[in-house]
């Protein structure tokens, strides 16, 4: 087993991933750039380089920095996270050929199944279902305007080496495709250093089940169920859970031993999600397959009781998986929330800054990855992601009275953040009845989901209170001095009595 792994990554994820280094007895290794010099991770690690100004392509993208800064820690192995180099197959050849162990897929399925047109077209020739579409990158404008033609509008734009809704553009009509295609390009070269695109029919409200694979370096592969991903806004995921409401246990054998064909097909192991689209009547076809480690894996180790990081270590180290596909068994229901530094009020706009004061959720079955303290700084540069809440329960409707539980004491002062949000959607008819799509989000938006409610009756009686608090406190000071009683006693506490019955003596 390794002594020491460098996170070649920031925030939450770096946070976890050392966490499960320390338990594993591994010291661990922190980079980061100027402007995170004073992160969580940092402060967590055993050791911390830093690899460059803020932006990212001098920094948390730069190949040779984050190599220099592990070989003079003395590290033996490298964790990616996920995002920035997670899927990058140059990097992981790069760290094999500096001496280090890269914990994730070999890089040749990185290649395989991170090039979005090779995946797909690797599927169609293997008779696999897959989501209609072109199997190879956009030449030109003019290529795109034709087979958009040939699809049929509307059709998504999507990054060929993307992922987490970036290089990514819906598009209605021939009218909308050039401004979205140079948006989309320019979007996927700053965060995949590719630019290349392809073409996918759009499919209107599917479903976005994935399902988690774990695979050794001796041929054993299997599946950990799904998770429903259908909450997304801008095609970004906000809210995840496992399992979902709408996948029964023939459903679920299916898509997971298609899965498991995917990974075979592709000759991977560690550990990777394989995405799929789905409609109303069960049909399911290939979306696109990630060669990392999720934002989204704690629902999944909730429910199944693993953890997944320890795992991928175990794997990277050439250890045979422990698990075997009939030893997989469900456990209860788990709900995740992402929480981010942006305010729902103002079309989710970043609220980057200074947080001055944070209360954190806890209790039975709540889970909290986060990046952040009291007192830190969150930085514009950046995606905003601050923290992920799950709440895991027997049932879905125990998990998400929990996640709402949690959801009530979480607050962070200083910046805003959507938890507002997620109060009000967890309250939501349709989202208690698990009757989900992607289009989901935006529809529940456009209704006025962060409109202003009127107070519940809990908060009018605080209020109430408050300012009897208020008044009490006024003409306190002005009564003579050997009359004066507590504010709270004048305004709170006595009146209070007065609404309970006395008991007689």
């Amino acid at each position: 087993m390794f002594r020491k792994i460098l996170i070649a990554n920031r925030g939450e994820i770096a946070v976890r991933v050392m966490r499960s280094c320390r338990e594993m007895g591994i010291a661990t290794v922190a980079v980061y750039s100027e402007v995170d010099r004073k992160s969580l991770n940092v402060r967590y690690a055993d050791q911390a380089f830093c690899v460059g100004p803020a932006p990212s392509s001098e920094s948390y993208l730069r190949i040779d920095r984050i190599l220099n800064a592990a070989q003079q820690s003395g590290a033996e192995a490298v964790h990616p996270g996920y995002g920035f180099l997670a899927e990058n197959p140059e990097f992981a050849r790069a760290c094999v050929d500096a001496g280090l162990v890269f914990i994730g897929p070999p890089a040749a399925a990185m290649e395989l199944m991170g090039s979005k047109t090779r995946a797909r077209h690797t599927l169609i020739q293997a008779g696999l279902p897959v989501v209609p579409g072109t199997d190879r990158h956009l030449e030109s404008l003019e290529e795109a305007h034709r087979l958009a033609e040939g699809i049929g509008y509307p059709v998504m734009l999507k990054a060929s080496a993307g992922g987490g809704g970036k290089g990514l553009r819906l598009v209605g009509s021939a009218a909308e495709l050039e401004s979205a295609y140079h948006t989309a390009r320019s979007e996927a070269q700053n965060a995949f250093g590719d630019d290349a695109l392809y073409l996918e029919k759009y499919l209107e409200r599917p479903r976005h089940i994935e399902i988690q694979i774990l695979g050794d370096q001796h041929g054993q592969l299997i599946h950990l169920g799904e998770r429903e991903c259908s909450l997304q806004r801008r095609h970004q995921k906000l809210l995840e859970e496992c399992p979902s409401p709408f996948v029964d246990e023939r459903l679920r054998g299916r898509m997971g031993e298609t899965a498991v064909r995917i990974g075979k097909l592709a000759g991977y192991w560690n550990a990777g999600t394989v995405e799929f689209l789905v409609d109303q009547r069960g049909n399911f076809c290939f979306l696109e397959m990630n060669a990392r480690l999720q934002v989204e894996h704690p629902v999944t180790e909730l429910v199944m009781g693993m953890d997944l990081v320890k795992e991928q270590i175990q794997i990277a180290a050439g250890e045979k998986l422990g698990w075997r596909q009939e030893d997989v068994r469900m456990r209860g229901a788990a709900i995740e929330c992402r929480i981010y530094a942006e305010d729902p009020t103002n079309n989710f706009f970043p609220s980057p800054g200074y947080i001055s004061r944070l209360q954190v959720p806890a209790g039975p079955g709540v889970r909290r990855d986060s990046g952040i303290y009291e007192g830190w700084t969150v930085p514009l540069e950046y995606d905003p992601l601050l923290s992920k809440v799950a709440a895991w329960g027997t049932t879905r409707a125990e998990a998400i009275a929990r996640a709402r539980r949690a959801l009530g004491e979480y607050e962070v002062f200083g910046i805003k953040t959507n938890i507002p949000f997620f109060r009000r959607l967890l309250e939501h008819p349709e989202f208690v009845a698990g009757r989900l799509d992607t289009g989901f989000i935006d529809r529940v938006l456009a209704a006025g989901l962060m409109e202003e409610a009127p107070p519940s009756p809990e908060e009018e009686r605080v209020a109430a209170l408050a300012a009897a608090l208020h008044v009490g406190g006024r003409e306190e000071k002005k009564a003579p001095a050997s009359t004066r009683h507590s504010a709270w006693k004048s305004a709170g506490r006595d009146a209070l009595l007065n609404q309970w019955p006395r008991r007689e003596s």
